[in-house]
Protein backbone atom coordinates (compact mmCIF):
# COMPACT_ATOMS: atom_id res chain seq x y z
CA UNK A 1 0.00 0.00 0.00
CA UNK A 2 1.91 3.07 -1.21
CA UNK A 3 1.99 6.40 0.59
CA UNK A 4 2.66 9.47 -1.56
CA UNK A 5 4.27 12.62 -0.17
CA UNK A 6 4.41 15.83 -2.18
CA UNK A 7 6.58 18.60 -0.72
CA UNK A 8 5.89 22.11 -2.02
CA UNK A 9 8.28 24.99 -1.38
CA UNK A 10 6.69 28.43 -1.58
CA UNK A 11 8.07 31.94 -1.87
CA UNK A 12 5.44 34.54 -0.94
CA UNK A 13 6.80 38.00 -1.82
CA UNK A 14 3.38 39.63 -1.28
CA UNK A 15 3.34 38.61 2.40
CA UNK A 16 4.63 41.43 4.60
CA UNK A 17 3.70 39.83 7.91
CA UNK A 18 3.11 36.40 9.39
CA UNK A 19 -0.62 37.18 9.33
CA UNK A 20 -0.57 37.73 5.55
CA UNK A 21 1.52 34.58 5.08
CA UNK A 22 -0.91 32.50 7.17
CA UNK A 23 -3.81 33.78 5.05
CA UNK A 24 -2.15 32.63 1.80
CA UNK A 25 -1.02 29.30 3.26
CA UNK A 26 -4.47 28.61 4.75
CA UNK A 27 -6.10 29.41 1.40
CA UNK A 28 -3.98 26.91 -0.54
CA UNK A 29 -4.27 24.24 2.19
CA UNK A 30 -8.07 24.53 2.30
CA UNK A 31 -8.33 24.44 -1.49
CA UNK A 32 -6.18 21.31 -1.82
CA UNK A 33 -8.02 19.54 1.01
CA UNK A 34 -11.44 20.32 -0.45
CA UNK A 35 -10.62 19.53 -4.05
CA UNK A 36 -8.40 16.44 -3.66
CA UNK A 37 -9.19 15.03 -0.19
CA UNK A 38 -5.52 14.99 0.85
CA UNK A 39 -3.78 15.81 4.12
CA UNK A 40 -1.86 19.11 4.03
CA UNK A 41 0.43 20.64 6.66
CA UNK A 42 2.99 23.42 6.88
CA UNK A 43 6.30 21.68 7.52
CA UNK A 44 8.97 24.37 7.67
CA UNK A 45 9.68 28.11 7.82
CA UNK A 46 6.74 28.83 10.16
CA UNK A 47 8.48 31.95 11.48
CA UNK A 48 9.53 33.41 8.13
CA UNK A 49 7.15 35.84 6.42
CA UNK A 50 7.83 35.01 2.81
CA UNK A 51 8.73 31.30 2.86
CA UNK A 52 6.73 28.14 3.50
CA UNK A 53 7.07 24.42 2.94
CA UNK A 54 3.86 22.42 2.63
CA UNK A 55 3.58 18.66 2.83
CA UNK A 56 0.73 16.93 0.99
CA UNK A 57 0.09 13.26 1.79
CA UNK A 58 -2.26 10.62 0.45
CA UNK A 59 -2.49 6.84 0.57
CA UNK A 60 -3.94 4.44 -1.98
CA UNK A 61 -3.92 0.80 -2.95
CA UNK A 62 -2.75 1.77 -6.45
CA UNK A 63 0.56 3.62 -6.92
CA UNK A 64 -0.39 4.88 -10.40
CA UNK A 65 -3.62 6.43 -9.09
CA UNK A 66 -1.69 8.00 -6.23
CA UNK A 67 0.91 9.43 -8.59
CA UNK A 68 -1.84 10.85 -10.83
CA UNK A 69 -3.56 12.44 -7.82
CA UNK A 70 -0.42 14.09 -6.45
CA UNK A 71 0.60 15.34 -9.90
CA UNK A 72 -2.86 16.95 -10.15
CA UNK A 73 -2.29 18.53 -6.73
CA UNK A 74 1.04 19.91 -7.97
CA UNK A 75 -0.57 21.34 -11.13
CA UNK A 76 -3.34 22.97 -9.07
CA UNK A 77 -0.71 24.45 -6.74
CA UNK A 78 1.20 25.85 -9.71
CA UNK A 79 -2.02 27.33 -11.10
CA UNK A 80 -2.98 28.96 -7.80
CA UNK A 81 0.50 30.09 -6.76
CA UNK A 82 2.08 30.78 -10.16
CA UNK A 83 5.68 31.86 -9.70
CA UNK A 84 5.35 31.59 -5.93
CA UNK A 85 5.87 27.81 -6.14
CA UNK A 86 9.65 27.46 -6.26
CA UNK A 87 10.02 23.72 -5.73
CA UNK A 88 8.14 20.45 -5.63
CA UNK A 89 9.30 16.95 -4.75
CA UNK A 90 7.26 13.75 -4.99
CA UNK A 91 8.20 10.68 -2.93
CA UNK A 92 6.59 7.28 -2.40
CA UNK A 93 6.95 4.96 0.58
Amino acid sequence: MPIGVLTLELHLPQAHSLKEKRFVVRKIKDRLRARFNVAVAELDHQDLWQRAVLGVVSISSDRKALETLLEAVQRESEKVLGGDLVGAELDFF
